[in-house]
């Protein structure tokens, strides 16, 4: 079959510049910069592998699917565009002379604002999730290894069950959820649940896309953080538990060498007394260290749409 080459012709170059807008005065400069070069690549995708109608409308009748079930933001990092962004991230650092500190690694998208506060310590479970307890702590460093005091570290995970609370409805709001202002020494300690991976929905609109690239949705046992302080770079980060059997085969690539933590059970009776867990728990300990920056931008968290939550 010949190949047909229409991107370069003078009708469709004219069909892109009017579809994103560039013959006209108003909208978004960068949306139209944008959505030219989006349209320009999808055309040529088009031509280039002689894309049917067929598979056209399939893909077009997927996105209103994927819209309807809101697994857009699971697809993302699915489809390692959440790691590349990071990876991009990386580089900017390096070039200023900024790379350094905790290695950042994926929000997600289950994050949820307005988790409560408190100051050095806080138990995060609501004492109704059913799990092995953990014992959740570290120390907040700056690049000279000196406590960063009234740093906020908020940490958020998943139950046994591998569900958020507030996407999850059986759970009490903010379960799991809390945000710790560490001590005079930089530290914080928490008291949790030992929490579960997830796999994506089953049937789901993500799983289609994967299974059809013959790879799996599950993510690892993991824990979320936001460390923050005015005056050094937000950082955006998780662990994960070392010893679960897609630590490194994470779906979402989110797994960085550095941030894997080897866990401790404790079975010490003095111990167990002196935190107030019933039975062995689990000692988790996440070290940070935070960069110093005086760019205001750089202190705080991207912009996105994220879930929010009123306190009771």
């Amino acid at each position: 079959m010949t190949k047909t080459n229409t991107l370069n012709t003078d009708h469709v170059q004219k069909l892109l510049e009017r579809a994103a807008g560039l013959d006209k005065e108003g909208g978004n400069p960068r949306t139209k910069q944008i959505m030219h070069r989006f349209l320009t690549d999808v055309y040529r995708m088009i031509e280039d592998l002689d894309i049917t109608q067929e598979e056209f409308w399939q893909g077009v009748n997927y996105l209103n699917e994927l819209g309807a079930n809101g697994e857009a933001v699971l697809l993302a990092p699915g489809l390692g565009f959440d790691h590349f962004l990071d990876v991009r991230e990386d580089a900017k650092d390096a070039a200023a002379g900024e790379l350094g500190g905790t290695p950042r690694t994926i929000e997600g998208p289950l994050y949820v604002e307005g988790a409560p506060l408190t100051e050095g310590e806080a138990r995060m479970d609501d004492g109704q999730s059913p799990g092995q307890e953990m014992w959740l702590h570290g120390q907040v460093l700056d690049e000279n290894g000196l406590p960063v005091a009234g740093a906020i570290v908020d940490i958020w995970h998943a139950d046994v069950k591998g569900a958020y609370s507030h996407f999850d409805p059986s759970q009490s709001e903010f379960n799991l959820r809390r945000r710790i202002s560490t001590d005079a020494e930089g530290r914080y300690r928490a008291k949790s649940i030992v929490p579960s991976g997830y796999g994506c929905p089953p049937g789901g609109s993500t799983m289609k896309v994967l299974e059809s690239l013959g790879r799996h949705g599950n993510r690892p046992a993991h824990i979320h953080y936001f460390v923050s302080k005015p005056g050094f770079k937000h950082l955006t980060t998780q662990i994960n538990l070392a010893g679960d059997e897609y630590t490194y085969d994470d779906f979402a690539f989110a797994t960085r060498e550095e941030l894997v933590v080897e866990a401790t059970t404790v079975a010490d009776s003095d111990k167990l007394k002196e935190l107030g867990f019933k039975d062995n728990y689990l000692d988790v300990e996440f070290n940070i260290s935070l960069v110093a920056t005086s760019d205001d931008d750089k202190q705080s968290k991207h912009a996105r749409a994220r879930a929010a939550a009123e306190q009771a």
